[in-house]
C-alpha cells in the first residue's frame, strides 16, 4: 500500500480492545460489529464432547464468523471483508476458556504455574458473495507455546486482584503483568495477544487486502 492510498478498511467482529489496536497499528480502518443484544454469542464458544483444543477454536471462529456475515447482511451494511477471530489457551488437551470470577482465575493460574501451555488463536476472514452465492471465506491457525515460572499463592492473588485475568482465556493477558511470569515463548507474541500478525495478513490477503 503506498503512503497516499486509502487504508484498507475491515469489519471487526470482536470487542476485543487488543484486536483492534494490533489492526489499527497494522495501517487497517476497522468498525466494529458486534452482535445484537438478542444473540447469544456465549453459546457459540461451548465446547463440545470430543472437542480438541485445535478443533474447538476453529470450529468457533468459523461460527463466529457466519454469525458476523449474517449480521452485516441483516443490518444492511456496505459490503467490506468481515474479520474474527478466537483464542484458547490449552494445557495438554485440556481447554481453558475465560475464569468465571477470581476464584475461578486464581485456580486456572495456580494449574498454569510452572508449566508449559499452548495458545492457539485462529482468525477468518469472509466476503459476501454475489446475489445468492455464498461468501467466501479464509481461515488461519497460530499455536505457540509459553511457560510460566513457578507462581506463589501470593504471586497469583496480588495478579487477579488486579482484574487483569478476568475476560481472557487462561485467565492471563500476555501484554500484561503476567509476561513478567514468562520464562520461555515461542510462537507468535501478537498471537498470543489474540491477532495473530502474518495468519492476519494472509487472511487478509486472500480477501483482496494487502498491508503492506
Amino acid at each position: 500500500m503506498s503512503a497516499s492510498a486509502t487504508p484498507p478498511f475491515v469489519y471487526l467482529a470482536s470487542q476485543s480492545p487488543r484486536r483492534l489496536d494490533l489492526l489499527t497499528q497494522w495501517g487497517v480502518r476497522c468498525e466494529t460489529l458486534l452482535p445484537d443484544a438478542d444473540e447469544d454469542a456465549e453459546a457459540l464458544e461451548a465446547v463440545l464432547p470430543g472437542d480438541t483444543p485445535r478443533r474447538y477454536v476453529q470450529r468457533v471462529t468459523r461460527l463466529k464468523l457466519q454469525a458476523s456475515l449474517a449480521r452485516l447482511v441483516r443490518r444492511g451494511l456496505p459490503s467490506a471483508p468481515v474479520l474474527c477471530a478466537d483464542t484458547t489457551v490449552a494445557l495438554g488437551r485440556r481447554i481453558m476458556g475465560k475464569p468465571d470470577n477470581s476464584a475461578h482465575a486464581q485456580a486456572m493460574l495456580a494449574d498454569l504455574s510452572g508449566q508449559t501451555h499452548r495458545v492457539l488463536t485462529s482468525v477468518a476472514v469472509g466476503r459476501l458473495g454475489a446475489a445468492g452465492a455464498p461468501p467466501d471465506t479464509w481461515q488461519a491457525l497460530s499455536e505457540s507455546r509459553v511457560t510460566f515460572e513457578a507462581l506463589s499463592a501470593d504471586q497469583i492473588a496480588s495478579y487477579v486482584a488486579t482484574g487483569e485475568p478476568l475476560g481472557k482465556a487462561g485467565a492471563y493477558g500476555i501484554q500484561g503483568r503476567a509476561a513478567l511470569w514468562v520464562s520461555r515463548l515461542t510462537g507468535s507474541y501478537s498471537g498470543i495477544m489474540g491477532l495473530p500478525a502474518f495468519e492476519t495478513a494472509t487472511v487478509l490477503r486472500h480477501a483482496g487486502i494487502e498491508l503492506l
